[in-house]
């Protein structure tokens, strides 16, 4: 069991939708200190002004100093220069970061200093921590990100993974890739808060959803350029009974979604929320594209559909497949229209099957086993 520590987390900024590391370091936040550090220095900025906003809000985050969000976390984010490949910015962001962090361990710290990072390309500056372990914890193929610079993250992940004790990954495809740079190297799938999910079953539908007819096809997340946005509006052009219902933050596109009736862009949800308005879907979706970054994806969405009793309809991405009793596949409208009929024919009996397989999955069994690689 790991307690006592001071653990150090780099990741992306604390206040996006929770993902794997928000489940993992909250859970370790029981038995021990957690910084989060909100690192922001993988990609280099664009001139749009989408990234303008990014940087005034990332500023804002630096001056207001470290924020307590919860018992044993507290969440940093440091002035760093996100220009990953310039030499004189890696050595600037390595005496910026010794700075912040040594005097937000002397505030906050309890114990020797671990060091976790979900983010790929901190390797430089871990000699500023001189910490007791070092775990990667690899969630994505960062390489294949638009706007990062591919062959500098590489170098940088290599890096890191060569100087981790332990690298943790989500995929098959991470796996083999990681193993090569060190043998110390596990695959741990992600996890799913079985009982938040579950509720779904208890939980009343929120109005603006019980508003929108039947079948309602719904899908929870980041919709970025790995969304198939035309798959789905394609569908819905054809299917116009059927009411596709999309939650989350945007960065794309959506003229051509909202243009359709039976398309709902609702925003950003709670994630507290997020079980009711499961309550009142038929089918779960992960409309995912089919490239290099997401081929090596294993949606924690997944899960969480099938927590709440929901049938899912998926890309044929190789992490889902696994789960292929659970899951209908479509990579074309044809074949999304078909999966539907037979989503939509699955039995009462078939979702509880479904939501039960995943009561093992929970966050507390994928620490408790991560926890059995560093004793």
């Amino acid at each position: 069991m790991i307690e006592g520590k001071t653990i150090v987390c780099f990741a992306s900024g604390y206040d996006a939708p929770p993902t794997s590391k928000h489940h993992v370091m909250h859970r370790l936040a029981e038995r021990n200190v957690v910084l989060w550090v909100n690192y922001h220095a993988s990609r280099a900025p664009s001139a749009s002004a989408s990234d303008f906003l990014w940087i005034c809000k990332k500023l804002g985050k630096v001056f207001r100093g470290t924020k307590t969000v919860r018992k044993n976390l507290h969440v940093l984010t440091p002035l760093v220069v996100p220009l990953p490949g310039r030499s004189w910015a890696r050595k600037l962001n390595r005496w910026l970061l010794r700075r912040a962090l040594r005097r937000a361990i002397k505030r906050f710290g309890s114990g020797e200093v671990d060091v976790w990072s979900f983010a790929p390309d901190v390797e430089y500056a871990l000699d500023a921590l001189s910490p007791s372990r070092v775990v990667y914890y690899c969630v994505d193929d960062f390489a294949h990100f638009s706007g990062y610079d591919t062959q500098q993250i590489l170098r940088d992940e290599e890096a890191l993974a060569r100087r981790a004790d332990l690298v943790i990954t989500t995929s098959k495809p991470l796996l083999d890739t990681k193993a090569s740079w060190n043998p110390n190297t596990i695959l741990i799938p992600h996890g799913v808060e079985y009982d938040h999910f579950a509720s779904a079953n208890q939980a009343t539908p929120p109005e603006a959803l019980t508003a929108i007819a039947q079948p309602r096809f719904g899908f929870f997340g980041l919709i970025r350029d790995w969304i198939d946005l035309e798959l789905l509006v394609e569908v819905a052009r054809r299917q116009p009974a059927w009411q596709f219902v999309l939650l989350g933050d945007s960065t794309e596109d959506l003229s051509a979604a909202k243009s359709l009736s039976n398309v709902h862009c609702v925003g950003p949800v709670p994630y507290a929320d997020l079980p009711a308005w499961c309550a009142g879907f038929d089918v779960g979706l992960i409309p995912f594209k089919r490239n290099e970054l997401t081929e090596a994806v294993n949606p924690i969405k997944l899960r969480e559909y099938l927590a709440a009793g929901l049938p899912v309809i998926s890309s044929r991405l190789p992490e889902v497949v696994e789960y292929d009793q659970w899951v209908e596949f479509a990579d074309t409208p044809d074949e999304f229209i078909a999966a539907a009929e037979r989503a939509l024919a699955r039995t009462p009996a078939q979702h509880a099957a479904a939501q039960e397989a995943m009561r093992s999955e929970t966050w507390e069994a994928k620490l408790a086993e991560i926890e059995s690689h560093l004793s």
